[in-house]
């Protein structure tokens, strides 16, 4: 069993933060935890804009503070995001994501990521390292 608290993780080196500015993500179950999915605790700020897309992963995310809108680029369709929102990445999207008020969002990335990546030039995060035992 895995028990970790998030006052641990805060400060810590799963407590990674964009260099712009635009969000935190607390790093609470990755890949050397061994079980096929990473969950994060995020926190996207308000007022921010951020192009992502995880070509090499799927990723849940769940709104759970805050507003703000994702964008779908191939179609420039806008979904808005709320606390009680969940959208599902599922297609490995390339998407804009803006904050209109701090959003806090808990995320699932499969496979998951070994929490030492950062994002291209595409805003997709590379493959993580093999799983350890």
């Amino acid at each position: 069993m895995i028990v970790r608290h998030l006052a641990d993780i805060i400060g810590s080196e799963r407590d990674v933060k964009a260099e712009n500015g635009n969000w935190e993500s607390r790093r609470l179950i990755l890949n050397n935890d061994a079980v096929g999915f990473s969950l994060h605790d995020t926190i996207i700020h308000a007022g921010t804009e951020t192009l992502l897309w995880y070509k090499y992963h799927i990723e849940a995310v769940y709104c759970i503070e805050g507003e703000g809108e994702v964008e779908t680029t191939a179609d420039g369709k806008i979904y808005p995001i709320k606390a009680g929102s969940v959208y599902l990445l599922n297609g490995m999207e390339r998407h804009m994501l803006r904050a209109t008020k701090t959003m806090r969002m808990v995320c699932v990335f499969n496979p998951p990521v070994t929490g030492t990546e950062v994002h291209d030039a595409d805003g997709a995060y590379r493959p993580g390292a093999e799983v350890k035992a």
